[in-house]
C-alpha cells in the first residue's frame, strides 16, 4: 500500500486479551470493531466490548477460528475494511493474508510473501545468512526424512535441537543429548509438528546450552523506513513457551543491544518486511547473539516494549496497514524505566503447569502506580479447555529493574482468583529468588526453580516424618512409665499405641 487510506471497521479474528487489547486501540483510534466468537466463548470479554459479535463455529479452533472461509465471509457482511489476527491462529499463515488482499481487505500484518518466507524457519536462516546475521549451525533446508536428519547429526553432533520447520511456540522442539535417544525425538517432534502445523518437516541446530532468549521489536511501514524498539528478555520459560518477561534484559550490555539493534533491521530491510515483528536470538554466555527465528506478527510479550518506549505497537500497526509513514526515527527512540510482564495462565505450578480450566469464581485485579492488567476474562467467566490458557497478562513498569520487581511482587500478592489454579504462587517464588533478582539466569531456570522446589517440598516431609515418630516415641515412653512399664506385648500398650498413631 503506497498511498493513506483511514479504516472504519476493523475485524479481529482471534480471541481473549488479544483480542481486546486491539479493540481498545481501535477505540481510541474511533474506529468500530467486529468480533468472532466460538461455541465456548459466547459470554466472552472480547464479544462483550465490541461493536458487532458474530458467531463462527463449534469450540474446537479448527471449526471456528481457523476457518478461513467463515471469517473472510463476517468481514465482508459486518463491512470491516481490515482483518487484525492479533497472534496465534492465523496470525502467521501466507495463505490467509493474501486471502484477506484477494477479498479486498487489508491484513494487518505483512504481506504473504514476507510470512511465507520468514515464517518457514529454515528459509528465514537462509535469509539471516545472506544478510550477514549469525544463526546456530545447523540445517538451511528441511529435512524430509529421517536419514537426511541422521546424516545432518553427525555433521553438527550432539547435543542438538530438532525444531518444526514449520513453527513455533515450543511445538516439535526436542533436545537431544546423544545419538541413541535421536530415533525416538524425531517421531515425537514430527508428530507434534504434523498436529499443531499439519507439516512435519522437522530441522536441527546444535543446541546451545544454557543461552538467554532475547528477541528484538521491529517496525517498517510502507514507505521503506525500518526502526527496533530494543530487546526484551524472555529466558524464563516453561515447556519452550515464555512465561516472565523483561526489558531491558539485565544480561544486555549497551554494545550488544546495538548490535543486535542493527542486525534486526538489516534483516527486516534484506527481505522488504512490512508492519510489527520480532526477531528472536539465542545469545550464549559470552554474549554472542545467534538468529533463531522471526515472529511475524504481534508477540504476546509486546506490552513491557509499549511501556519502555512510549510506544503503542498496536496502534502502529493499525497506522501503518493504513500506508502512514513512521513518525519517527530510530534516533528518536530511547528506553525509559524498566517493565515486567507476567503471564497469569490457567495453570497448575506446582504441576508441571497442566492446564486448569474451569469457572473464576471471584477475582479481584491489582491496580496502583505502573500496574496494567491485559486481560480476557471476568468474574464468573468460564474459562475454556480449547484454547491456550493465558487469561491475562499482569505488567508493571518503574524506574529501575529493583523497583520494577517490588512493585511487581506487590501487584501479585494483590491480585486474586479463586475458582481455578493459575501461576500466580509460580511469579511470587520466582520474583523473590536470588537469581532473578541478580539477573543471572538462562532458559533452563524454571526447570532449576521447580527441581529446588520439589527437594525442599521432600525434605519438609522427611522433617514432618522424622519429628512424628520421634512424638510416637516419646508418647510410648510416657506411657509405659505411667503405666508402671507394661511391655509392649500387653493389650494395653497395643490400644495406646493404635490411638496415638490415629491422633497423629
Amino acid at each position: 500500500m503506497s498511498s493513506s487510506r483511514k479504516f472504519k471497521k476493523i475485524l479481529i479474528a482471534n480471541r481473549g486479551e488479544i483480542a481486546v487489547r486491539v479493540m481498545r486501540a481501535c477505540r481510541e483510534l474511533g474506529i468500530g470493531t467486529v468480533a468472532v466468537y466460538s461455541e465456548a466463548d459466547r459470554a466472552a470479554l472480547h464479544v462483550r466490548y465490541a461493536d458487532e459479535a458474530y458467531f463462527i463455529g463449534p469450540a474446537p479452533s479448527r471449526d471456528s477460528y481457523l476457518k478461513m472461509e467463515t471469517i473472510l465471509e463476517v468481514a465482508k457482511r459486518s463491512g470491516a475494511d481490515a482483518i487484525h489476527p492479533g497472534y496465534g491462529f492465523l496470525s502467521e499463515n501466507a495463505a490467509f493474508a493474501k486471502a484477506c488482499k484477494d477479498a479486498g481487505l487489508v491484513f494487518i500484518g505483512p504481506p504473504a510473501e514476507a510470512i511465507t518466507l520468514m515464517g518457514e524457519k529454515t528459509s528465514a536462516r537462509r535469509v539471516a545468512v545472506d544478510a550477514g546475521v549469525p544463526v546456530v549451525p545447523g540445517a538451511l533446508h528441511p529435512l524430509a526424512d529421517n536419514e537426511a536428519i541422521l546424516a545432518e547429526s553427525k555433521r553438527i553432533g550432539f547435543p542438538l535441537m530438532l525444531k518444526a520447520a514449520a513453527g513455533g511456540g515450543g511445538k516439535g522442539l526436542r533436545l537431544v543429548h546423544k545419538a541413541e535417544e535421536l530415533e525416538a525425538a524425531v517421531l515425537r517432534a514430527r508428530s507434534e509438528a504434523k498436529s499443531a502445523f499439519n507439516d512435519d518437516s522437522l530441522y536441527i541446530e546444535r543446541a546451545i546450552l544454557k543461552p538467554r532468549h532475547i528477541e528484538i521489536q521491529v517496525l517498517a511501514d510502507t514507505h521503506g523506513n525500518a526502526v527496533h524498539l530494543f530487546e526484551r528478555e524472555c529466558s524464563i520459560q516453561r515447556r519452550h513457551q515464555k512465561i516472565i518477561e523483561e526489558s531491558p534484559s539485565p544480561f544486555v550490555t549497551p554494545q550488544l543491544r546495538e548490535r543486535m539493534g542493527s542486525l534486526a533491521v538489516a534483516l527486516v530491510k534484506k527481505v522488504g518486511y512490512m508492519n510489527a515483528g520480532t526477531l528472536e536470538f539465542l545469545v550464549d554466555e559470552n554474549r554472542e547473539p545467534y538468529f533463531l527465528e522471526m515472529n511475524t506478527r504481534l508477540q504476546v510479550e509486546h506490552p513491557i516494549t509499549e511501556m519502555v518506549t512510549g510506544i503503542d505497537l498496536v496502534r502502529m500497526q493499525i497506522r501503518i496497514a493504513e500506508g502512514e509513514a513512521l513518525p519517527f526515527t530510530q534516533k528518536d527512540l530511547t528506553q525509559r524505566g524498566h517493565a515486567i510482564e507476567c503471564r497469569v495462565c490457567a495453570e497448575d505450578p506446582d504441576a508441571n503447569f497442566i492446564p486448569n480450566p474451569g469457572k473464576i469464581e471471584t477475582l479481584r485485579v491489582p491496580g496502583g502506580p505502573g500496574v496494567r492488567d491485559d486481560s480476557g476474562v471476568y468474574e464468573g467467566f468460564e474459562v475454556p479447555m480449547f484454547y491456550d490458557p493465558l487469561i491475562s497478562k499482569l505488567v508493571v513498569h518503574a524506574e529501575t529493574r529493583e523497583a520494577a520487581i517490588s512493585r511487581m511482587l506487590r501487584a501479585v500478592s494483590e491480585y486474586k482468583i479463586t475458582g481455578i489454579k493459575t501461576t500466580l504462587p509460580f511469579f511470587d517464588r520466582a520474583l523473590r529468588h536470588p537469581k532473578f533478582i541478580e539477573g543471572d539466569f538462562d532458559t533452563s531456570f524454571v526447570g532449576r526453580l521447580q527441581s529446588e522446589n520439589d527437594n525442599r517440598a521432600r525434605a519438609t516431609e522427611l522433617a514432618m516424618a522424622v519429628a512424628a515418630v520421634a512424638t510416637y516415641r516419646a508418647r510410648r515412653r510416657s506411657k509405659a512409665e505411667t503405666a508402671g512399664g507394661k511391655g509392649e506385648g500387653s493389650l494395653w500398650w497395643r490400644l495406646g499405641n493404635r490411638d496415638s498413631v490415629t491422633r497423629l
